[in-house]
């Protein structure tokens, strides 16, 4: 007799959470999102939407019904909400995974703990820590949770920039020295539930106004790199015990160090090109591992540029006719914004 596919519950419903819906469609996987957002362009990709806010237990109740195994497509999901669905269903990555990668003062301590480099950086959470900065000037300061695509984030050059910011400081912040950069990349892995390992050759990423622009397999990198990337985010997912796709974000500097930048518990921007370089995406591995199904052997089958369409400029990619290597993946969302990310480009080659 052979099983039924599992109910998959989506909490989300933007671009990833439309994208895991396709893949989870083409593996004869249902899917149910919730989503705080009336339009959210998953509606267009799931057999079923809700409309609630995060923290309506009610909702996240009814929700839950109707699934039988649970993933997310952001990790800033309310800890209370996640804890409460934990009691009823499965969540793939569990969410205590969360209470690390949503703290980037945690997040850094515990990267440091595996002897994995990251940048240097000082907890800020009081007036107190705001002296004797110099080790860490240059630097960023970042409120220590939320914030992503620059989001939260101050250049600091001196100590009397720090000095005269006018910022809440009942809010923890963390100030990251700036580095040398190089360049960035990321490692887009996949943990499944019996801790068998399914892993993307490193990224390069580029970035504009701190939101990426494109990302570009093979990255131009040294072997030793490239295999350092790749253990470093084995070591990350199984010290974390990890279920289903995530990303490690690197900085490179100009010395060629490798230092883990974040965690991200999901699917990722940088991993958008494996739906055309690859044999099995980034999403289908998320589904396979959270639904507990085969492991499918990964094989590279080309070359891949990825570039992100933003705000208005979606509407100029919706009437051009593309060729063969060109793949444009529109994510439907209802209102085109400056910097917003509306779709996404890949362009594939021959390895």
């Amino acid at each position: 007799m052979v099983n039924a596919m599992p109910n998959l519950g989506i909490i989300g419903g933007g671009q990833l959470g439309s994208l895991l819906a396709s893949a989870a469609r083409k593996l004869n996987i249902k899917t149910v999102v919730i989503t705080d957002d009336k339009n959210a362009p998953a509606k267009n990709f799931c057999d079923d939407l809700i409309f609630a806010q995060y923290d309506d237990l009610t909702k996240i109740k009814e929700f839950t019904n109707k699934v039988d195994v649970i993933t997310f497509e952001f990790e800033n999901i309310p800890f209370e909400t996640l804890k409460q669905i934990l009691k009823i269903k499965p969540i793939f990555p569990n969410p205590s995974i969360n209470k690390i990668v949503q703290n980037r003062i945690l997040e850094k301590q515990f990267v440091n703990s595996l002897g994995i480099k990251t940048t240097l950086f000082k907890p800020i959470t009081n007036k107190e820590h705001i002296v004797n900065l110099d080790d860490y000037l240059p630097g960023i300061l970042k409120t220590n949770t939320m914030g992503y695509d620059g989001k939260g984030q101050y250049v600091i050059k001196d100590q009397s920039e720090i000095e005269n910011l006018n910022i809440n400081l009942n809010q923890e912040y963390i100030l990251e020295k700036k580095i040398d950069l190089e360049k960035e990349i990321s490692v887009i892995i996949t943990r499944f539930q019996n801790g068998e390992i399914s892993m993307y050759e490193p990224i390069e990423n580029l970035h504009v106004d701190q939101i990426l622009n494109k990302s570009i397999i093979p990255a131009k990198i040294t072997k030793d790199i490239f295999d350092k990337a790749q253990y470093q985010a084995k070591l990350i997912a199984e010290k974390l015990n990890y279920v289903g796709t995530m990303c490690v974000e690197y900085f490179i500097d100009k010395k060629n160090n490798l230092l883990v930048n974040e965690i991200a518990p999901r699917v990722h921007n940088s991993g958008h090109l494996t739906l055309n370089a690859y044999n099995i995406s980034q999403f289908e591995n998320h589904i396979r591992a959270v639904c507990d199904l085969e492991k499918i052997k990964l094989n590279k089958t080309y070359n891949a540029e990825m570039k992100n369409i933003l705000g208005f400029e979606i509407k100029k990619y919706r009437k051009i006719k593309f060729s063969n290597d060109e793949f444009f993946y529109d994510y439907l969302k209802a209102e085109a914004k400056e910097k917003r990310k509306m779709g996404h480009i890949t362009r594939v080659s021959k390895i």
